[in-house]
């Protein structure tokens, strides 16, 4: 087996992931959180290596320092990047636009190219951008990608990304559906794939988190999917609303005197379960719904049927359902909505299979042999889908 290593970076705004990996087991070396970057606290760094957590705090005014940060842990904690360098840094990117639409190599031409896409995600590909910079300075002779959230979905036919809107919105600014979470939906649907044993699948991916989406993907590739040009769109998520009449911003700026960035502000900060409940965290939501409060419960109600409609949607679009998947911290741990939702398809010939489903832990099949469609719970790895990108790209194609 290959002791190949590939450093995975995920860099926002104030903050930095990272995991080194080896992508043929999917064995972690290492993995560490650098939070607070650039705060008035200076900032905290937890490195996980051997089995133990190496904590630190202070001095991480930007993101080249947490990356200085980063490998100084390694350098004390291991493992020694310097006697054996990864063969790869993959970035988490954001927006690819219609101008990346695979894995990329990262170089000059490439990060500028990055910098004029920054409008269509100006909150999450700077960052993104930043810590790809301070990483080719950390590891200047190492082969850097750039893997995007939304490159899977680039196989979206016109008629699932096309906005009915002027056409020259979507020549002249961009306006079209690009969608999100690809990494993970592909991740997902390609384990669905293997557990299943055929290729030939229509499958629907729910990624539920504090951000949410849903994917439908036919014979492995991605043709509807519920995020749009912003990540705002489709299911109701922590803070964002998910889908609205678009014209209830208009009508708020005219009745209430809401600016663009108050409504900006209210519609992916203050609004989905927060804007419902005033709490943003589901497993809060959940607790009281079950000790009777009544707007949690209508949340829930609310983010079911939600759900229900997409998959509903989606099958319909695909022409068949053949399996449902589960991820992201909801969809993996939330068994009673998993069982609400699926409940709410019984008239696809979903038969759950209850105890399955309330000790799901890791891959499960949450229904039975007989069901017509065969839902899973699939705990997604991004970081894995990332590493193994990398050793691909960085492969001679067959006709080299």
């Amino acid at each position: 087996m290959s002791t190949e290593r590939v450093l995975v970076l995920n860099a926002g705004s104030s903050s930095l992931k990272y995991q080194l990996l080896q992508p043929d087991s999917g064995a972690v070396l290492a993995k560490g959180l650098v939070e607070q970057i650039g705060e008035p606290s200076g900032g905290r760094h937890r490195h996980t290596a051997g089995g133990k957590d190496h904590e630190s705090t202070g001095g991480l005014v930007d993101m080249p320092a947490a990356l200085a940060a980063v490998g100084a842990a390694f350098d004390q904690h291991g493992p020694d990047l310097s006697a054996e360098p990864p063969i790869a840094v993959g970035h988490r990117v954001v927006h690819g636009g219609t101008r990346f639409q695979s894995t990329t190599r990262i170089d000059a031409v490439v990060l500028d190219t990055l910098r004029a896409l920054n409008p269509l995600a100006p909150l999450h590909n700077p960052a993104n951008i930043a810590g790809i910079e301070a990483a080719l300075e950390l590891f200047p002779q190492v082969p850097q990608f750039a893997i995007f959230d939304t490159a899977f979905h680039a196989t979206l036919p016109p008629a699932a990304y096309t906005y009915a809107v002027p056409r020259a919105w979507e020549s002249e600014h961009g306006v079209r559906r690009y969608g999100f979470h690809g990494t993970s939906h592909q991740y997902v649907s390609e384990r669905v794939t293997a557990l299943i044993g055929r290729p030939d699948l229509a499958t629907v991916v729910l990624h539920l988190g504090n951000g949410c989406s849903a994917c439908a993907v036919l014979d492995g590739r991605s043709v509807d999917t519920s995020m749009g040009m912003t990540p705002l769109e489709g299911l109701v998520m922590g803070t964002r609303c998910g889908d609205i009449d678009p014209a209830i911003p208009f009508h708020l700026a005219r009745t209430a005197g809401l600016g663009i960035g108050e409504l900006d502000t209210a519609l992916n900060k203050q609004s989905g379960l927060l804007g419902l409940t005033g709490d943003n965290d589901f497993r809060a939501v959940v607790t009281r719904a079950a000790a009777g409060d009544a707007a949690a419960r209508a949340a829930i109600d609310i983010v079911t049927l939600r759900l229900v409609k997409y998959v509903g949607a989606y099958a319909a679009g695909m022409g068949r359902l053949d399996a449902i998947a589960f991820t992201g911290g909801i969809g993996e741990h939330n068994p009673a909505l998993r069982a609400a939702v699926l409940e709410r398809l019984a008239l696809f010939g979903i038969e759950i299979d209850s105890a399955a489903n309330e000790s799901a832990e890791g891959e499960t099949r949450l229904t039975t042999p007989g069901s017509r469609v065969t839902a899973y719970v699939i705990p997604t790895n991004e970081e894995l889908q990332i590493a193994r990108e990398c050793t691909t790209a960085l492969r001679p194609s067959a006709g080299d």
